[in-house]
């Protein structure tokens, strides 16, 4: 099916509807080519007096994966939402030209009008691009095709994954950015996501990640570690690992504090707030 323009469909927007309308780049490098598609310099994010993002700099070309890591809290989603457009920030952020739009988002948790099927979700979401784009395509790439008229509010955990990554894909953007695309998803769900996330880099998109996957880390081109919102190092895999077996095991062993270092808990030193516990 190929969407049709001027839909009359209306609604509050979703943050995914928000990303399609809201992300207006810097002018870039033209997309296509064997280069960058993402450049970032200096990029801060604060809440009244919290820091979250600081000076935050980094690259990605063209057919390559990134993934960002970092200890909870430490601002990894903050940046790619900064980088889609969504959220105020200082520094400039450059995304290469052409097509429908620049860039692709996938939230953490992406939520979707109840009601829609699949494929009507995706067309709703067709129609807010220029130009023709191809639904069909967006949901054979991630394996779909026979969910089209599957209603969202039936859809697993994996499946709102799969189709917050087609959606993503409408209008073959040059870069997508996906935040935490696996997290508590089982182990041949997972493995399927990284393969259309490989899949959509074979095309010539660049991915970035937001993730604390082992796997997905290892399938990337470059990590970058973001602590206390800023990015502490970077570099491939297998430069980061060393010795060990896993590249996010080094970094968070080297660079990360232990946030359990300071907490001593014994028979007359436990705290009780009377809450009952937290996260």
């Amino acid at each position: 099916m190929t969407a049709d323009r001027g839909s009359g469909v209306s609604g509050a927007d979703t943050q995914d509807e928000r990303a399609h309308r809201e992300t207006d780049p810097e002018p870039g490098p033209e997309a296509g080519e064997r280069g960058s598609v993402l450049r970032v310099e200096g990029v801060s994010r604060s809440f009244g007096d919290l820091d979250v993002l600081r000076d935050v700099s980094l690259s990605l070309a063209s057919g390559t994966v990134g993934s960002v890591v970092g200890p909870n809290g430490s601002g990894k989603s903050t940046l790619l939402r900064a980088l889609a457009g969504l959220s105020p920030h200082g520094g400039t952020v450059e995304l290469a030209a052409g097509g429908p739009r620049a860039v692709g988002y996938l939230p953490q948790s992406p939520a979707f009008r109840p009601r829609f099927t699949v494929g009507e979700t995706l067309e709703f979401y067709a129609d807010l691009l220029t130009g023709e784009v191809d639904v069909d395509a967006a949901l054979e790439r991630v394996g779909m095709a026979g969910a089209a008229d599957r209603r969202t509010e039936a859809l697993s955990g994996g499946m709102r994954r799969l189709l917050g990554i087609a959606q993503a894909t409408l209008g073959d953007p040059p870069l997508l950015l996906l935040d935490e695309p696996t997290s508590d998803l089982d182990p041949r769900m997972t493995e399927h996501i990284f393969g259309v996330i490989e899949g959509i880099v074979s095309e010539g998109a660049a991915v970035l990640l937001a993730t604390h996957d082992h796997r997905g880390v290892e399938r990337s081109d470059r990590v970058f570690l973001l602590d206390e919102g800023h990015i502490v190092v970077s570099g491939s895999p297998g430069e980061l690992r060393g010795d060990t077996d896993s590249a996010l095991d080094a970094l968070f062993a080297e660079y990360v504090a232990d946030p359990t270092a300071d907490l001593t808990v014994g028979t007359h030193d436990a705290v009780d707030d009377g809450g009952g516990g937290g996260s």
